[in-house]
């Protein structure tokens, strides 16, 4: 009787569920479903069931090792740098500073540039006869050729801090509003340095934002192949060759199987990171509602 009675009363919202949960099955579940099926036949067509082989092959490629060796370092070089220049941009912009408005939009302002007009401003200040050489041409330095060259890691590195400074620094300034102000004022008068405060109070309550910052940051730098495609095509110079290069190649030649197996190689990385993450700021959350 009392299942009856529940179903009775909550049919109307599985009603009003129904059509996004069959959008969510139909558009992710499945999809997700064939990936892992394609990652274990030798062919989309024949579909032999072949295991792990398919992994097995992808690990001994050593197209998919450069590609994945680039993205790790990319992350590892971006990450840090995102997440601590748009934290002292914040920082600086919640101080008594004259024009802060004007700062932050111009911070801002590149969420509004669309990619492809990004991309064409880069290439004419680092291609080879671009400007930044010709500037450097007259200080009496040797032209670089910046996108054909190691220094073209660090091209994409300034293109992505571009990008996410100014997201990132809106989500710490958010934060910053939530620090309480009488904590760092009685802090003050009990003689705390600026960098005492900072580290006591201030960080604590950065911290979830911190994390969170982090999780995105790692999430865009996975998705800067948009930049780098636009910037030097499907076969860029090798430091610049990532593994969404790796998937999109595999994708036009029609291999599903090297395809799929990548695609759930850098989900899993992806999901074991953003787990940890959260295993933090969890643990975080905790210790900030026990002080």
């Amino acid at each position: 009787m009392k299942l009856r009675e529940k179903l009775h009363r909550d049919w109307p919202a599985a009603l009003f569920l129904a059509p996004s949960l069959l959008g969510t099955a139909l558009f992710f579940f499945v999809p997700f479903l064939l990936v892992i099926w394609y990652a274990m036949v030798d062919n989309p067509v024949i579909m032999n069931f072949v295991g792990l082989k398919n992994f097995i092959s992808l690990f001994q490629n050593q197209a998919y090792l450069q590609a994945a060796g680039n993205t790790l370092l990319f992350s590892i070089i971006s990450l840090p740098l995102v997440v601590g220049l748009s934290l002292a941009l914040a920082l600086l912009l919640n101080g008594k500073l004259r024009a802060r408005s004007q700062l932050r939009s111009l911070f801002l302002s590149p969420l509004l540039v669309p990619v492809a007009s990004v991309v064409l401003v880069w290439q004419v200040l680092f291609s080879y006869n671009g400007a930044l050489n010709t500037s450097l041409a007259d200080f009496g330095f040797i032209p670089v050729d910046w996108l054909k060259s190691d220094s073209a890691r660090f091209v994409i590195i300034g293109l992505y801090l571009w990008k996410n400074l100014g997201y990132n620094m809106v989500l710490f300034l958010a934060a910053l509003n939530t620090v309480p102000v009488e904590m760092l004022d009685s802090a003050r008068v009990d003689g705390a340095t600026a960098w005492q405060r900072f580290r006591a109070i201030t960080f604590k309550y950065l911290t979830p934002t911190l994390l969170f910052t982090l999780v995105i940051s790692f999430i865009n730098s996975f998705k800067i192949f948009r930049e780098t495609y636009l910037l030097a095509g499907d076969y860029p110079f090798e430091v610049l060759y990532m593994l969404q290069h790796y998937m999109n190649n595999m994708f036009r030649s029609l291999d599903y199987q090297k395809l799929s197996a990548a695609a759930i190689v850098m989900a899993l990385v992806m999901m074991a990171v953003i787990a940890i993450l959260f295993m933090v700021e969890s643990r975080s959350g905790r210790d900030l509602e026990e002080s």
